[in-house]
């Protein structure tokens, strides 16, 4: 279900600067029991996103605008648990400046439950290719090294690859970011390491800090800090969440995760 400028339309939906040549931002907004979470979260990372590749932003882009475009999206389509996958662009046939007229499409991707933990996730590292630690880094903009990186780990059997950074320290995976639980510390790779912004994985580490299930550090990671955790877990505003079950030879147990994760995903319910 794809909708362009907030009507439905199947026939144009690649007919513009991001087709083309990549000029666009991707956020992705969250549906639980028909219901938005954390709206206000990624409406601020889609203006934020959308200031980072100086598009002009709309006065009519408002969280109360697509809100109500969403809600009622949901509701015609019957979708109890869904991603909805958002892209912002340009188009072609305009003179490309700050003040080039922007659109939109957004499609709706039912979900089980986008808070449900999936298990058996297999990673390893990719030393081929790494990721920039720029402006653009830390936003879903066009990334010819997912592409590689994707079609790499389906070669190899994997779920996932962990992409560094030129200075060779963690950056994020192909769909998200890692965070690496040893002892009761969670660490987590910086943004000025590649790592993605994710409204999904604030919101949760926000969760573990106010309730002290965990301190939270942000730093500097190997790739050989991934052998030393107890646990890691792999947050993605497109995918969802999953506790990773192997990186090369070690394998990892999930359960403090999973305890965290069950309280976090209650708490919507209140």
């Amino acid at each position: 279900m794809i909708y362009i400028d907030g009507e439905k339309n199947q026939d144009k939906a690649f007919q513009n600067n991001a087709f083309l040549y990549g000029d666009a931002v991707k956020v992705h907004f969250f549906v639980k029991d028909t219901q938005l979470i954390m709206a206000e979260e990624c409406y601020f990372f889609l203006m934020a996103s959308m200031r980072k590749m100086r598009m002009n932003i709309p006065l009519t882009f408002t969280l109360e605008f697509f809100s109500e475009m969403f809600t009622k999206s949901i509701l015609e389509n019957a979708i109890k648990d869904a991603v909805i996958e958002f892209l912002a662009y340009r188009n072609r046939d305009e003179v490309l400046s700050a003040k080039t007229p922007v659109h939109f499409y957004f499609e709706l991707k039912p979900k089980i439950d986008v808070l449900e933990v999936s298990e058996k996730y297999e990673m390893d590292i990719i030393k081929e290719i790494s990721v920039n630690t720029n402006v653009l880094s830390n936003i879903k903009v066009h990334s010819p090294e997912n592409i590689y990186a994707e079609i790499y780990a389906k070669e190899n059997d994997l779920d996932d690859v962990i992409l560094l950074n030129p200075d060779k320290k963690i950056a994020r995976s192909i769909f998200g970011n890692l965070l690496l639980l040893e002892e009761d510390i969670i660490k987590i790779p910086k943004q000025t390491e590649g790592a993605y912004i994710s409204p999904l994985m604030e919101n949760f580490v926000t969760f573990v800090h106010k309730n002290n299930l965990a301190s939270i550090e942000e730093a500097e990671l190997s790739a050989f800090e991934t052998q030393k955790a107890d646990e890691i877990l792999l947050i993605s505003d497109e995918k969802g969440i999953f506790t990773v079950s192997k990186i090369r030879n070690k394998e990892f147990t999930n359960q403090r995760y999973k305890t965290m994760l069950d309280a976090w995903k209650n708490s919507f319910l209140n």
